[in-house]
């Protein structure tokens, strides 16, 4: 039991999927006091439990995807060796099934939200693993193609709660795909060795050289101004537009210092920064927003 939960959580990349379920919650919960005709709605916890539960199960599906195709590239990376298809745990097939199984409950169980987020829910699985997943060992526009189903959670939970795109939907979605630059960029400059044995082409020029650094920490300048449109325009108050710039001037400033140094250290806190970025700002924007 121990071994195959080991492997379960390697398999739908626990930790990440945990990440896309924070953000779909949060957003979930700030579309749900959105108000509409002038009055504010009571939050549907029993919804609010549906979205975790599918969205949890459509983000493993994506990832058991991306490992069936990427099978024999794991096999080549330190990294993912020990996932459970490239260690001989599990075989394609079981993978491909259990992808299946969790995609169409999970899709369903978004559905029933209202149509707008089951039919989200599917083009997030094919984007990231049609899509980004095979264009990965062909060019670094990767990166920016597998922002957008990695910035589709917050609107997917937005969209679950007030059942439509609208200014805060779209706000709400960009601070997400701007943020994953950054953090893609940093991830790749840490992993970058490992990545080449694979063929990976993440990093902006696929080399750790100044031109990366630059693209990367010029990523984080762009997300400054992104991260305050919710003051601007009006959903946000004086708080979350303090925690986001400061929190932009941080994640900035340690990009610029791996800009200058091209150090993988240094790469490695703009990591570790982007990590605790983006769950402070949600968080922060959902608390100020309902105050």
């Amino acid at each position: 039991m121990k071994q195959f939960l080991a492997d379960f959580s390697k398999l739908i990349k626990f930790r990440l999927t945990f990440l896309v379920v924070f953000s779909a919650s949060v957003t979930f919960l700030i579309g749900s006091k959105v108000p509409i005709n002038g009055v504010s709605p009571d939050i549907n916890w029993m919804n609010w439990l549906i979205l975790i539960i599918g969205g949890f199960l459509v983000t493993s599906a994506a990832n058991c995807f991306n490992e069936v195709i990427e099978v024999d590239l794991d096999k080549l990376m330190t990294r993912t060796k020990d996932r459970p298809m490239p260690s001989g745990h599990m075989t394609t097939g079981q993978g491909l099934v259990s992808g299946l199984v969790m995609g169409l409950l999970g899709t369903w169980l978004l559905g029933k939200l209202n149509i707008e987020t089951g039919l989200l829910s599917v083009f997030s699985i094919f984007l990231y693993a049609f899509a980004y997943t095979p264009l990965k060992r062909k060019s670094p526009i990767a990166v920016i193609v597998g922002a957008i189903p990695g910035a589709l959670p917050p609107l997917i939970g937005y969209v679950a709660a007030h059942g439509k795109i609208d200014q805060i939907a779209v706000i709400l979605f960009l601070i997400q795909f701007v943020w994953q630059l950054p953090h893609f960029w940093a991830i790749a400059w840490v992993l970058d060795d490992d990545y080449k044995k694979a063929g990976f082409r993440l990093l902006p020029t696929t080399k750790r050289d100044k031109i990366s650094g630059f693209i990367t920490f010029l990523s984080t300048l762009v997300l400054i101004p992104v991260s305050l449109m919710p003051t601007f325009y009006g959903f946000g108050g004086y708080y979350i537009a303090g925690v986001s710039l400061l929190a932009g001037l941080v994640f900035a400033w340690l990009a610029f210092k791996m800009w200058m140094d091209l150090e993988v250290a240094s790469a490695r806190k703009v990591m570790f920064c982007s990590f605790f970025y983006l769950p402070i700002v949600q968080l922060v924007l959902l608390f100020d927003f309902i105050a």
